[in-house]
């Protein structure tokens, strides 16, 4: 089992001269990272390929069930729309050097912020990057500026920042997370489940969670609209039925999206008290900081917050004032891997631990997957399970055109690969069947 989440009794004041100071190899990983690559291998900056930047496009997929992909000559000319299937929404970013290295990341639709959307990322990422260098990474992606950090992280910034870091790592030939600054090899995983309809779901899922090595799973209760609204009631009642179902010695989770009032907040944080549950994330709307940092105080349950913050620069607030007891983001709503490990440090500094989001397909997981294998206080990896009646509950992040997947071992583990970069290797003889387009 992973050790206990840092209580908020030992939470530390929120002064500047309170904070623990980052290694210098820390620092320069994110201030300086082609210095901090070219060290992990023990040769010199010079010696590295030639990063220049000399193509930017996008990769079209199509997965609508009976629709015919372009044809091959059409899609590497850059397929007109009368060749195209209507609205394809599988999206994957390419960035390539003049060296031939290629630098991926996928550009699927992401929860709401206020400042973001994938729409104009070609035009946008072609105009900032061609003909400059991956050496320059950190001044492509930066919220130093005004604007930024008035409106939040430019949402363009994440899958930039993520493929150069896969650049940077297959140019080294190490796992992103090595240069980074490696901590560990491998992380506790637990099972995040769909919003299911009905108790019985859950019950049978964390049932055969447990039988396939998971040590934890996590609760996403129905709600949200007919047929299944929100239910408070309802989803204590799942809470107890599953943990009567797996036992006392199973990590359980509760996630409600935001969807509870404070006097409901309370109840289902004392139940979960009660059942010793390990997570409550999200029990509130993250704008409740009052709220959040009352609940804090009134339950033990360790109250998660984050994945819904779009900026590196809004979660000082909530550190400050006790109102979350572990850090999650999702590196698309704060600017990618750099933002990401830059949250993870700063919740380190307040003695916290950080649980980056981690829910949806092979890309979501691996960027994750290398800031929580660089970070001390990453106790979980999320992996997400499939809709209800799929029997394999390894494959839902599986994409067929990535040659790997996370995969959850005996021992309750996702264990880091050796592969170059996030660790996605995109198998094109799969994914050129599958293009509808390449846009660049």
């Amino acid at each position: 089992m992973p050790a206990s989440p840092v209580s908020r009794r030992s939470f530390l004041s929120g002064s500047a001269a309170s904070a623990v100071a980052l290694t210098a190899a820390t620092a320069t990983s994110l201030t300086n990272p082609v210095d901090a690559a070219a060290q992990a291998v023990g040769v010199k900056r010079g010696d590295l390929p030639d990063l220049t930047i000399k193509e930017v496009k996008v990769y079209v997929i199509n997965r609508a069930p009976g629709r015919t992909p372009a044809p091959a000559a059409a899609v590497q000319a850059g397929a007109s729309s009368s060749l195209r299937p209507p609205s394809p929404t599988e999206q994957v970013a390419s960035i390539v050097t003049t060296s031939g290295i290629e630098g991926n990341y996928t550009l699927d639709a992401r929860y709401f912020h206020t400042n973001w959307s994938n729409l104009g990322w070609l035009d946008y990422a072609k105009g900032k990057l061609t003909g400059k260098s991956v050496l320059d990474l950190p001044q492509f992606t930066t919220q130093w500026a005004p604007d930024l950090r008035r409106v939040g992280q430019l949402s363009y910034a994440s899958a930039i920042d993520n493929c150069l870091w896969d650049i940077l790592g297959k140019a080294v030939g190490l796992p992103t997370y090595r240069i980074i600054g490696a901590y560990r090899d491998r992380v506790m995983a637990y099972g995040s489940s769909q919003h299911h309809p009905k108790l019985e779901d859950f019950v049978d899922e964390v049932k055969r969670c447990k039988a396939a090595g998971f040590k934890a799973y996590k609760i996403h209760p129905p709600g949200g609209s007919e047929p299944n609204p929100d239910n408070y009631k309802l989803d204590m009642e799942i809470c107890t039925a599953v943990r009567e179902a797996v036992g006392d010695d199973f990590s359980l989770l509760l996630d409600p999206v935001g969807a509870y009032d404070r006097p409901q907040a309370f109840q289902v944080g004392r139940l979960l008290d009660k059942l010793g549950y390990v997570g409550f994330e999200d029990p509130l709307p993250t704008s409740d900081i009052d709220g959040l940092a009352e609940l804090c105080q009134k339950v033990d349950v360790p109250v998660h917050i984050g994945e819904f913050i779009d900026s590196p620069y809004h979660y000082s607030e909530y550190l400050r004032r006790g109102a979350t007891d572990a850090v999650r983001f999702i590196v698309d709503n704060i600017g990618g891997i750099t933002s990401g490990m830059k949250v993870g440090h700063l919740a380190e500094c307040f003695q916290l631990p950080c649980v980056p989001h981690n829910w949806g397909n092979m890309f979501d997981h691996a960027v994750h997957f290398q800031c929580e294998l660089a970070m001390p206080n990453a106790p979980w990896f999320e992996k997400t399970l499939p809709q209800a009646g799929v029997a394999d509950l390894q494959g839902a992040a599986d994409l067929p055109y990535v040659k790997d997947s996370f995969r959850v071992q005996p021992d309750g583990y996702i264990y880091a690969s050796a592969k170059p970069g996030l660790g996605c290797e995109i198998d094109h003889s799969v994914l050129d069947k599958m293009l509808a387009s390449i846009d660049t």
